[in-house]
Parts: structure tokens; C-alpha cells; sequence
């Protein structure tokens, strides 16, 4: 039986000064965008995230979360709601 954790080589650790916030943070979604891909409607953040145009995500643990869009929508004031 394979390891993955043998097949999947280690990120390198964030240079981002201040550091990025880590996957599993609330605030996940302000790291750094290292791959943008708006043509396919994802991009991936600095800290392993995948994270979709409608702000469903998967993490870097395989796990997929629905769109927090209403969320992040609700704690950033300058963002219109429509």
C-alpha cells in the first residue's frame, strides 16, 4: 500500500511578510494568489487552498467546503451584497 505523504512533495513555507493565513484559519481565503485561472473559474492561494469563483473551496486536506460567499460578503463592508 502507498503513502501519499510519500507521492506529494512538501509546500514550501510562506515568505509573505505578513504570513499568510494557514488553511484551516477563518480568514483562509486572504492568502496569497500563487496560480490565478479566472478563465476556469478557480485560483490557488499560497497556503494550499483551492478556491472557486463562487467561493467554494476545496483544502489542501482534500476536504471541499460550500460557498461562503454571504459569509465573507457579511464581514466585508466594502463589498456591495448584489
Amino acid at each position: 500500500m502507498m503513502d501519499l505523504k510519500d507521492e506529494i512533495p512538501a509546500r514550501p513555507a510562506c515568505v509573505h511578510i505578513p504570513a499568510c493565513p494557514t488553511a484551516d484559519a477563518a480568514d483562509r481565503d486572504a492568502a496569497h494568489v500563487v496560480s490565478a485561472h479566472p478563465e476556469q473559474g478557480w485560483s490557488l492561494l499560497c497556503n494550499g487552498v483551492v478556491v472557486f469563483e463562487d467561493f467554494g473551496e476545496i483544502l489542501p486536506n482534500g476536504i471541499c467546503t460550500d460557498s461562503r460567499r454571504s459569509e465573507l460578503l457579511a464581514v466585508s463592508p466594502h463589498r456591495k451584497t448584489a
